[in-house]
Protein backbone atom coordinates (compact mmCIF):
# COMPACT_ATOMS: atom_id res chain seq x y z
CA UNK A 1 0.00 0.00 0.00
CA UNK A 2 1.44 3.14 -1.30
CA UNK A 3 -1.29 5.90 -0.25
CA UNK A 4 -4.15 5.75 2.75
CA UNK A 5 -6.16 8.47 2.99
CA UNK A 6 -8.14 8.66 6.74
CA UNK A 7 -11.08 11.11 6.96
CA UNK A 8 -12.86 10.30 10.32
CA UNK A 9 -15.68 11.91 12.01
CA UNK A 10 -14.79 12.41 15.86
CA UNK A 11 -16.68 9.49 17.83
CA UNK A 12 -18.74 12.30 20.17
CA UNK A 13 -17.93 12.29 23.75
CA UNK A 14 -14.87 9.96 23.72
CA UNK A 15 -12.47 10.57 20.33
CA UNK A 16 -12.17 13.70 18.60
CA UNK A 17 -11.40 13.41 14.86
CA UNK A 18 -7.94 15.11 15.66
CA UNK A 19 -7.07 11.90 18.01
CA UNK A 20 -8.07 9.65 15.05
CA UNK A 21 -5.82 11.61 12.83
CA UNK A 22 -2.78 11.35 15.46
CA UNK A 23 -3.03 7.14 16.02
CA UNK A 24 -3.68 6.41 12.37
CA UNK A 25 -0.50 8.42 11.59
CA UNK A 26 1.14 6.45 14.49
CA UNK A 27 0.09 2.90 13.17
CA UNK A 28 0.18 2.95 10.03
CA UNK A 29 3.48 3.28 9.19
CA UNK A 30 4.62 0.40 11.49
CA UNK A 31 2.96 -1.65 8.98
CA UNK A 32 3.23 0.18 5.74
CA UNK A 33 6.89 2.37 5.93
CA UNK A 34 6.89 3.57 2.87
CA UNK A 35 2.78 4.61 2.54
CA UNK A 36 2.18 7.73 2.77
CA UNK A 37 -0.89 8.38 5.13
CA UNK A 38 -2.90 11.74 4.61
CA UNK A 39 -5.07 12.15 7.70
CA UNK A 40 -8.18 14.98 7.16
CA UNK A 41 -9.82 15.60 10.09
CA UNK A 42 -13.37 16.60 9.51
CA UNK A 43 -16.58 17.66 11.11
CA UNK A 44 -20.00 17.72 9.37
CA UNK A 45 -20.73 21.36 10.20
CA UNK A 46 -21.19 21.17 14.05
CA UNK A 47 -18.93 21.57 17.34
CA UNK A 48 -15.12 21.10 16.01
CA UNK A 49 -15.69 21.80 12.50
CA UNK A 50 -13.19 24.64 13.07
CA UNK A 51 -10.55 23.31 14.44
CA UNK A 52 -10.58 20.39 11.65
CA UNK A 53 -10.27 23.00 9.42
CA UNK A 54 -7.21 24.67 10.90
CA UNK A 55 -5.23 20.78 11.10
CA UNK A 56 -6.53 19.52 7.95
CA UNK A 57 -5.51 22.44 5.48
CA UNK A 58 -3.74 25.06 7.75
CA UNK A 59 -6.28 27.30 8.02
CA UNK A 60 -5.55 30.40 10.18
CA UNK A 61 -7.33 30.89 13.23
CA UNK A 62 -8.91 34.29 13.45
CA UNK A 63 -10.79 35.76 17.17
CA UNK A 64 -12.93 38.66 17.31
CA UNK A 65 -15.15 40.00 20.06
CA UNK A 66 -18.70 39.50 18.93
CA UNK A 67 -22.46 39.77 20.41
CA UNK A 68 -23.24 36.62 22.26
CA UNK A 69 -26.62 34.89 22.51
CA UNK A 70 -27.98 37.30 24.23
CA UNK A 71 -27.25 41.31 22.81
CA UNK A 72 -25.32 43.51 25.20
CA UNK A 73 -23.12 40.95 26.30
CA UNK A 74 -20.32 39.63 24.38
CA UNK A 75 -17.78 36.39 23.84
CA UNK A 76 -14.58 35.92 21.77
CA UNK A 77 -15.25 33.65 19.13
CA UNK A 78 -12.86 31.98 16.56
CA UNK A 79 -13.05 31.37 12.94
CA UNK A 80 -10.53 29.49 10.61
CA UNK A 81 -9.55 31.32 7.22
CA UNK A 82 -7.99 30.03 4.25
CA UNK A 83 -7.08 32.46 1.17
CA UNK A 84 -10.35 34.39 0.66
CA UNK A 85 -12.47 31.60 2.05
CA UNK A 86 -13.70 31.88 6.36
CA UNK A 87 -15.05 28.73 8.08
CA UNK A 88 -17.49 30.06 10.75
CA UNK A 89 -19.74 27.99 13.20
CA UNK A 90 -22.54 29.48 14.45
CA UNK A 91 -22.07 27.97 17.83
CA UNK A 92 -19.02 30.20 18.76
CA UNK A 93 -21.26 32.93 18.90
CA UNK A 94 -24.70 31.41 19.22
CA UNK A 95 -24.02 27.94 21.02
CA UNK A 96 -26.24 26.55 23.61
CA UNK A 97 -23.56 26.07 25.99
CA UNK A 98 -22.89 29.72 26.08
CA UNK A 99 -26.56 30.82 27.05
CA UNK A 100 -25.79 28.87 30.87
CA UNK A 101 -28.28 28.26 32.82
CA UNK A 102 -30.22 31.12 31.03
CA UNK A 103 -31.57 28.84 28.30
CA UNK A 104 -34.42 31.40 26.53
CA UNK A 105 -34.77 30.87 22.61
CA UNK A 106 -37.37 34.16 23.10
CA UNK A 107 -34.55 35.84 24.02
CA UNK A 108 -31.34 34.75 22.19
CA UNK A 109 -29.89 36.45 18.72
CA UNK A 110 -28.05 35.50 15.98
CA UNK A 111 -26.78 38.77 15.89
CA UNK A 112 -22.97 38.07 16.95
CA UNK A 113 -22.78 35.12 13.76
CA UNK A 114 -23.46 38.08 11.59
CA UNK A 115 -20.80 40.27 13.17
CA UNK A 116 -18.30 36.99 12.15
CA UNK A 117 -19.29 37.19 8.89
CA UNK A 118 -18.96 41.08 8.81
CA UNK A 119 -15.44 40.81 10.31
CA UNK A 120 -14.42 38.41 7.47
CA UNK A 121 -15.57 40.03 4.83
CA UNK A 122 -14.22 42.92 6.25
CA UNK A 123 -11.08 40.84 6.13
CA UNK A 124 -10.94 40.10 2.32
CA UNK A 125 -13.04 36.96 2.50
CA UNK A 126 -15.54 36.38 -0.64
CA UNK A 127 -16.59 32.58 0.57
CA UNK A 128 -18.37 32.13 3.75
CA UNK A 129 -18.35 28.35 5.13
CA UNK A 130 -21.11 28.55 8.08
CA UNK A 131 -21.49 25.67 9.68
CA UNK A 132 -25.50 25.64 11.20
CA UNK A 133 -26.19 23.66 14.19
CA UNK A 134 -25.89 23.97 18.23
CA UNK A 135 -27.14 27.31 18.42
CA UNK A 136 -29.59 28.68 21.19
CA UNK A 137 -31.30 30.78 19.16
CA UNK A 138 -34.68 30.60 17.12
CA UNK A 139 -34.21 34.21 15.67
CA UNK A 140 -35.07 33.07 12.19
CA UNK A 141 -31.42 34.39 11.26
CA UNK A 142 -32.93 38.00 11.59
CA UNK A 143 -30.17 38.95 14.05
CA UNK A 144 -27.52 37.84 11.83
CA UNK A 145 -29.34 39.97 9.36
CA UNK A 146 -29.19 43.14 11.40
CA UNK A 147 -25.42 42.87 12.34
CA UNK A 148 -24.84 42.51 8.55
CA UNK A 149 -26.67 45.70 8.10
CA UNK A 150 -30.57 44.13 7.48
CA UNK A 151 -33.37 46.72 8.87
CA UNK A 152 -36.37 45.34 10.84
CA UNK A 153 -39.30 48.00 11.42
CA UNK A 154 -42.51 47.47 13.56
CA UNK A 155 -46.07 48.71 12.76
CA UNK A 156 -45.23 51.96 13.95
CA UNK A 157 -42.22 52.43 12.43
CA UNK A 158 -39.73 51.53 14.71
CA UNK A 159 -36.66 49.92 14.07
CA UNK A 160 -35.84 46.55 16.20
CA UNK A 161 -33.25 43.50 16.11
CA UNK A 162 -35.49 40.49 16.56
CA UNK A 163 -35.08 37.60 18.20
CA UNK A 164 -37.57 34.40 18.51
CA UNK A 165 -39.86 35.94 20.98
CA UNK A 166 -39.97 39.36 18.81
CA UNK A 167 -40.64 37.64 14.96
CA UNK A 168 -44.43 38.71 15.21
CA UNK A 169 -43.77 42.32 15.18
CA UNK A 170 -41.86 42.44 11.58
CA UNK A 171 -43.82 44.37 9.26
CA UNK A 172 -41.13 45.45 6.86
CA UNK A 173 -37.70 44.15 6.11
CA UNK A 174 -35.40 46.68 4.00
CA UNK A 175 -32.01 44.32 3.02
CA UNK A 176 -30.47 47.28 0.80
CA UNK A 177 -27.43 47.48 3.21
CA UNK A 178 -27.24 44.06 3.55
CA UNK A 179 -27.26 42.90 -0.18
CA UNK A 180 -24.66 46.12 -0.82
CA UNK A 181 -22.58 44.74 2.86
CA UNK A 182 -22.50 41.02 0.80
CA UNK A 183 -22.15 42.26 -2.99
CA UNK A 184 -19.82 39.97 -4.59
CA UNK A 185 -20.12 37.63 -1.59
CA UNK A 186 -20.77 33.41 -1.78
CA UNK A 187 -22.38 31.92 1.74
CA UNK A 188 -22.70 28.37 1.72
CA UNK A 189 -24.43 26.67 5.02
CA UNK A 190 -24.19 23.00 6.08
CA UNK A 191 -26.92 22.16 7.09
CA UNK A 192 -27.15 18.05 8.07
CA UNK A 193 -31.33 18.10 8.86
CA UNK A 194 -34.12 18.59 7.15
CA UNK A 195 -36.21 20.60 9.35
CA UNK A 196 -38.81 22.73 7.52
CA UNK A 197 -38.89 26.47 8.95
CA UNK A 198 -42.51 25.82 10.81
CA UNK A 199 -45.24 23.84 11.76
CA UNK A 200 -45.67 20.85 14.08
CA UNK A 201 -42.26 19.34 12.49
CA UNK A 202 -40.36 22.30 12.56
CA UNK A 203 -37.68 24.19 14.36
CA UNK A 204 -39.44 25.38 17.27
CA UNK A 205 -41.01 22.13 17.82
CA UNK A 206 -38.31 20.13 17.13
CA UNK A 207 -36.03 21.61 18.84
CA UNK A 208 -37.00 24.58 21.23
CA UNK A 209 -37.18 22.55 23.68
CA UNK A 210 -33.90 22.12 24.34
CA UNK A 211 -33.16 25.71 24.57
CA UNK A 212 -35.31 26.54 27.32
CA UNK A 213 -38.78 26.46 25.64
CA UNK A 214 -41.87 24.86 27.37
CA UNK A 215 -44.86 23.95 25.26
CA UNK A 216 -46.51 27.43 25.51
CA UNK A 217 -43.28 29.07 24.27
CA UNK A 218 -43.01 26.80 21.49
CA UNK A 219 -46.39 27.93 20.37
CA UNK A 220 -45.34 31.55 20.47
CA UNK A 221 -42.24 30.89 18.92
CA UNK A 222 -43.73 28.99 15.64
CA UNK A 223 -46.09 31.63 15.40
CA UNK A 224 -43.49 33.97 15.03
CA UNK A 225 -41.24 31.73 12.16
CA UNK A 226 -44.72 31.72 10.76
CA UNK A 227 -44.88 35.72 10.35
CA UNK A 228 -41.77 35.51 9.62
CA UNK A 229 -42.12 33.48 6.42
CA UNK A 230 -45.10 35.79 5.67
CA UNK A 231 -42.98 38.66 5.16
CA UNK A 232 -40.61 36.49 3.06
CA UNK A 233 -43.60 35.60 0.88
CA UNK A 234 -45.00 39.29 0.38
CA UNK A 235 -41.29 41.51 0.59
CA UNK A 236 -38.90 38.43 -1.36
CA UNK A 237 -41.55 36.71 -3.30
CA UNK A 238 -41.18 33.26 -2.15
CA UNK A 239 -42.31 31.16 0.97
CA UNK A 240 -39.45 29.16 2.45
CA UNK A 241 -41.40 27.51 5.29
CA UNK A 242 -41.67 23.85 3.71
CA UNK A 243 -37.47 23.95 2.06
CA UNK A 244 -35.64 20.84 3.79
CA UNK A 245 -33.15 22.42 6.49
CA UNK A 246 -35.51 25.61 6.88
CA UNK A 247 -35.35 24.94 10.52
CA UNK A 248 -32.09 24.50 11.02
CA UNK A 249 -30.30 26.22 13.86
CA UNK A 250 -33.94 27.92 14.88
CA UNK A 251 -34.74 28.56 12.06
CA UNK A 252 -30.85 30.00 10.61
CA UNK A 253 -31.41 27.57 7.48
CA UNK A 254 -33.90 29.32 5.79
CA UNK A 255 -32.35 33.16 7.44
CA UNK A 256 -29.57 32.10 5.61
CA UNK A 257 -31.06 31.72 2.01
CA UNK A 258 -33.44 34.57 2.94
CA UNK A 259 -31.18 36.84 4.24
CA UNK A 260 -27.84 35.93 2.56
CA UNK A 261 -28.36 34.11 -0.68
CA UNK A 262 -26.88 31.15 0.46
CA UNK A 263 -27.08 27.55 -0.44
CA UNK A 264 -27.81 24.77 1.95
CA UNK A 265 -25.64 22.38 1.71
CA UNK A 266 -25.25 18.73 3.70
CA UNK A 267 -21.78 19.61 5.75
CA UNK A 268 -19.76 16.71 4.81
CA UNK A 269 -19.89 17.55 0.76
CA UNK A 270 -18.80 21.25 1.61
CA UNK A 271 -16.16 20.21 4.27
CA UNK A 272 -15.10 18.04 1.58
CA UNK A 273 -14.82 20.59 -1.58
CA UNK A 274 -12.88 22.39 1.27
CA UNK A 275 -10.14 20.81 1.77
CA UNK A 276 -10.41 19.67 -1.92
CA UNK A 277 -10.68 16.09 -1.10
CA UNK A 278 -11.15 14.86 -4.56
CA UNK A 279 -7.96 16.08 -5.11
CA UNK A 280 -6.29 13.68 -2.32
CA UNK A 281 -7.45 11.16 -3.30
CA UNK A 282 -5.19 10.82 -6.45
CA UNK A 283 -3.37 7.74 -6.50
CA UNK A 284 -4.85 6.16 -3.29
CA UNK A 285 -5.08 2.41 -2.78
CA UNK A 286 -7.81 3.14 0.52
CA UNK A 287 -9.37 5.19 2.50
CA UNK A 288 -10.27 5.10 6.19
CA UNK A 289 -13.56 6.75 7.59
CA UNK A 290 -15.49 6.34 10.50
CA UNK A 291 -18.60 7.98 13.37
CA UNK A 292 -19.02 7.00 16.78
CA UNK A 293 -22.04 4.86 15.41
CA UNK A 294 -22.61 3.56 12.43
CA UNK A 295 -26.90 3.00 11.16
CA UNK A 296 -29.32 3.95 8.62
CA UNK A 297 -28.73 7.56 9.39
CA UNK A 298 -25.27 7.62 8.50
CA UNK A 299 -26.26 6.80 4.73
CA UNK A 300 -28.13 10.43 5.00
CA UNK A 301 -25.70 13.01 4.16
CA UNK A 302 -23.49 11.97 7.79
CA UNK A 303 -19.23 11.73 6.87
CA UNK A 304 -19.05 8.19 6.00
CA UNK A 305 -22.05 8.92 3.24
CA UNK A 306 -20.06 11.73 1.60
CA UNK A 307 -16.94 9.81 1.76
CA UNK A 308 -18.60 6.86 0.56
CA UNK A 309 -20.45 8.30 -2.99
CA UNK A 310 -16.45 9.49 -3.96
CA UNK A 311 -14.28 6.75 -2.91
CA UNK A 312 -17.25 5.04 -5.16
CA UNK A 313 -17.18 7.14 -8.10
CA UNK A 314 -12.98 6.69 -8.17
CA UNK A 315 -13.77 2.74 -7.25
CA UNK A 316 -11.24 2.97 -4.14
CA UNK A 317 -11.64 0.53 -1.48
CA UNK A 318 -12.92 2.48 1.49
CA UNK A 319 -13.21 1.22 5.32
CA UNK A 320 -14.77 2.56 8.09
CA UNK A 321 -14.01 2.04 11.60
CA UNK A 322 -16.74 3.29 14.00
CA UNK A 323 -17.51 3.06 17.60
CA UNK A 324 -20.49 0.63 16.92
CA UNK A 325 -22.69 -1.05 13.91
CA UNK A 326 -26.32 -1.16 14.44
CA UNK A 327 -29.32 -1.91 12.76
CA UNK A 328 -29.31 -0.66 9.22
CA UNK A 329 -25.69 -0.26 8.84
CA UNK A 330 -25.59 -2.32 5.87
CA UNK A 331 -27.14 0.07 3.74
CA UNK A 332 -23.28 1.92 3.85
CA UNK A 333 -22.84 -1.17 1.49
CA UNK A 334 -24.73 0.31 -1.46
CA UNK A 335 -23.06 3.79 -0.86
CA UNK A 336 -19.44 1.97 -1.50
CA UNK A 337 -18.33 1.34 1.56
CA UNK A 338 -16.17 -1.61 1.34
CA UNK A 339 -16.13 -2.75 5.36
CA UNK A 340 -17.20 -1.85 8.58
CA UNK A 341 -15.40 -2.78 11.44
CA UNK A 342 -16.48 -2.06 15.23
CA UNK A 343 -13.89 -0.54 17.95
CA UNK A 344 -16.33 -2.23 20.32
CA UNK A 345 -14.20 -5.37 21.16
CA UNK A 346 -15.59 -6.48 24.38
CA UNK A 347 -19.51 -7.76 24.74
CA UNK A 348 -19.95 -5.03 27.08
CA UNK A 349 -22.32 -1.70 27.92
CA UNK A 350 -20.49 1.45 26.10
CA UNK A 351 -20.21 3.04 29.18
CA UNK A 352 -17.60 -0.06 30.54
CA UNK A 353 -15.23 0.54 27.77
CA UNK A 354 -15.71 4.20 26.59
CA UNK A 355 -12.20 5.47 28.54
CA UNK A 356 -10.77 2.70 26.33
CA UNK A 357 -11.80 4.31 23.06
CA UNK A 358 -8.43 5.49 21.62
CA UNK A 359 -6.82 2.33 22.45
CA UNK A 360 -9.66 0.15 21.26
CA UNK A 361 -9.39 2.42 17.99
CA UNK A 362 -5.65 1.82 17.70
CA UNK A 363 -6.36 -2.30 17.88
CA UNK A 364 -8.58 -2.19 15.46
CA UNK A 365 -6.74 0.10 12.93
CA UNK A 366 -4.28 -2.54 13.66
CA UNK A 367 -6.18 -5.38 13.13
CA UNK A 368 -7.20 -3.86 9.24
CA UNK A 369 -3.18 -3.15 8.89
CA UNK A 370 -2.34 -6.68 9.39
CA UNK A 371 -5.08 -8.07 7.07
CA UNK A 372 -4.30 -5.84 4.31
CA UNK A 373 -0.29 -6.51 4.33
CA UNK A 374 -1.24 -10.24 4.76
CA UNK A 375 -3.08 -10.08 1.16
CA UNK A 376 -0.46 -7.85 -0.34
CA UNK A 377 2.35 -10.47 0.70
CA UNK A 378 0.33 -13.55 -0.55
CA UNK A 379 0.30 -17.00 1.05
CA UNK A 380 3.15 -18.23 3.65
CA UNK A 381 4.03 -14.59 4.60
CA UNK A 382 2.74 -12.39 7.21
Amino acid sequence: MKKCVVVSDSFKGTLSSLEICQIARRAIPRFFPDCQVVTIPVADGGEGTVSCFIEAVQAVPVEVEVSGPYLGETVRAGYARVGDKAVIEMAAAAGLPLAGKRKNPERTTTFGVGQMIDHAVSHGCTQILLGLGGSATNDGGCGCAAALGARFYREDGSEFVPTGGTLSDIRHIDLAGLKRRLRGIQVAAMCDVDTPLCGPQGAAHLFAPQKGADPIMVERLDRGLSVLDSIFQRELGHSLAAVPGGGAAGGMGAGCMAFLNAELKPGIEAVLDLVEFDRMLNGADLVITGEGRIDSQSVRGKVISGVARRTSARRIPLVAIVGGIAEGAQAAYELGVTAMFGIDREAVDFSQYAHKSGENYQRTLEDVMRLIRAVERGPGRT
